[in-house]
């Protein structure tokens, strides 16, 4: 919520106005020292009989400039990159943020944003909307974070919030099941399934009680999309959970949210506890007469419970082991009821959908998949951050015009897109646009949309070895080809590193992968060869091997 700091005004500043600032609150810039910053800018503005009103925004996703402190001007808000709580004087010393509105005309050097700054003062960035790296983006699900304050209601609506939920409260179900599938809304946690589909499906489940569930459980490396929602955002997730409820019949829903997340957690909660006081969950939501709602769960800490059954099996309390399919848990679900089950960008996607209309989610993106994706770009990359796009993109893009090439200064090697499961993708495939369909065609996943840059002193034999390692140790171990093909994968990649290269071992470590491709009960085994496959194939060399060694087998 916004801290009011107030002193009375001193000589030579306006007496009238009282200074707005915005100094993040979610991980990376408490990391960073957002709260001592925030500490330090009280003290020094109440020293010199400053008043100052700071709000604890969420951060925009321009993760290589926290802590990223913004002052409201008449023109924008200008933004103050790096501070540390050492340079908040100095920056008092110079006129900030008293005189802050001549920063507004200063021009936007993509230049001045390589960060972070070694000087007294941090540079001041100009307009933070304005810069290439925010005006460039199509923010729909996206478009609150770090504008408003993460817990208050009210500027959550002044910003737009609950005009979905208003609209959905107007169809009957089948009506609002329809918008979904009409907006081509795809699951964004990594299957890529038509959310439409799932919500009609469990809409027609007869049943007296219904589930809504929201995968939290971000455990793909590379990936902070739902961390940065749920702690810059937290209400649109509410609010889509709420439409998927009142839409589906389903009066409970359950947020199982990643247990390194104790930040997005305690927003998450804080938040749910403002919407019941608002009215927006409860026994009368909004007045509707409908009933939905929310409790937030920590996860069990295991990888393997991002998987819907898995995740459903610890909600319950049990040990998260994969189940069998079918019933499929839209018929069968939390505690053997219907449950919605979408990921947190997806939910979160939802109020734009009807807000806005079908039509106009639709009319982004390009072939089957509809609408934006949050790109979380990271890795040996300059400029990392959350970027979201309009499916259609391409990585060379993401790589040279936002993320300004490497850190290290090096040429770029290899791109993995969708998690550690995901496959790594060599330059001549940085031209094939994120789109679902496409990623497929060429043996790869967009997943939840992270995007891991290597540069050219990375061993891709040993990052293979590594997802064959990472697959042994997270496996829930209910099947063989996922429990046991791993361990026997390590086996072999340890083997070819080691020297032996021979037509066996690349055989037998093709065959291996087959067999947890098709055999696997779970994406969990069913996409650990995916790196060990694009690796081999693209990066022979890193195995020792001459490129036609590598070859597919006819």
């Amino acid at each position: 919520m916004t801290a009011q700091h107030s002193a009375p005004v001193s000589a030579g500043h306006p007496a009238s106005r009282t200074l707005r600032l915005y100094i993040p609150r979610d991980s990376a810039a408490l990391a960073l020292g957002a709260d001592r910053v925030a500490a330090a800018v009280a003290d020094e503005a109440a020293r010199r009989g400053i008043a100052v009103d700071i709000v604890r925004n969420g951060s925009r996703g321009l993760l290589w400039l926290e802590p990223l402190v913004e002052v409201a001007t008449p023109s924008g808000r200008v933004g103050y990159a790096n501070v540390r709580a050492d340079q908040v004087a100095a920056l008092f010393d110079t006129g900030w943020p008293v005189t802050a509105e001549s920063h507004a005309l200063l021009p936007v050097d993509p230049a001045a944003y390589d960060g972070a700054w070694e000087a007294a003062a941090p540079a001041c960035i100009g307009i933070v909307d304005a810069m290439p790296y925010l005006s460039g983006q199509q923010r729909l699900t996206f478009a609150r974070i770090g504008i408003t304050d993460p817990l208050d209601p009210a500027d959550y609506e002044a910003h737009g919030g609950l005009a979905g939920l208003r609209a959905a409260l107007a169809l009957d179900p089948e009506a609002a099941c329809q918008t979904v599938l009409d907006s081509g809304l795809r699951g964004r946690g990594g299957a890529a399934f038509p959310a439409g589909i799932k919500w009609r499906t469990v809409s027609r489940a007869q049943a007296a009680q219904k589930y809504v569930v929201c995968n939290a459980d971000e455990g793909d490396s590379g990936t902070f999309a739902d961390r940065l929602l749920m702690e810059s955002d937290p209400f649109v997730l509410i609010e889509g959970m709420t439409i998927s409820g009142v839409c589906v019949g389903a009066t409970q829903g359950v947020i199982y949210v990643r247990s390194e997340y104790p930040h997005a957690v305690a927003a998450l909660e804080a938040a749910c506890a403002e919407a019941r006081r608002a009215g927006w969950l409860g026994a009368d939501v909004l007045g509707s007469g409908k009933t939905f709602d929310l409790r937030v769960v920590r996860a069990a800490g295991a990888y393997i419970c991002g998987e819907e059954t898995a995740m459903l099996e610890s909600i319950e309390g049990k040990r998260g082991v994969v189940r069998a399919k079918p019933p499929i848990p839209a018929l069968s679900g939390l505690f053997g009821q219907p449950t919605l089950i979408n990921n947190v960008v997806t939910l979160a996607s939802v109020p734009v959908v009807f807000a806005k209309g079908a039509e106009h989610y639709r009319n982004f993106g390009i072939g089957r998949s509809q609408g934006t994706l949050p790109v979380q770009l990271a890795g040996n990359v300059r400029r990392g951050g959350l970027i979201e796009l309009a499916f259609g993109v391409t990585l060379r893009t993401l790589l040279e015009d936002f993320g300004a090439g490497t850190a290290s200064g090096r040429p770029a090697k290899a791109i993995q897109v969708g998690g550690p499961l995901g496959a790594y993708l060599p330059p001549s495939q940085w031209d094939i646009p994120l789109d679902y369909e496409a990623y497929a065609a060429v043996g790869a996943v967009v997943g939840h949309g992270g995007v891991v840059v290597h540069d050219d002193t990375a061993d891709l034999a040993a990052l293979a070895g590594y997802a064959m390692k990472f697959c042994a140790l997270e496996s829930c171990g209910k099947c063989t080809p996922c429990r046991i093909g791993s361990t026997r994968g390590v086996e072999v990649i340890d083997r070819i590193r080691g020297g032996d290269t021979s037509a066996k071992q690349i055989t037998l470590l093709r065959d291996l992968c087959d067999t947890m491709v098709n055999g696997s009960l779970c994406a969990m085994g069913g996409m650990t060869p995916f790196p060990v496959l694009s690796a081999l194939d693209h990066f022979p060399a890193d195995f020792g091997l001459v490129p036609d060694a590598s070859a597919k087998a006819a």
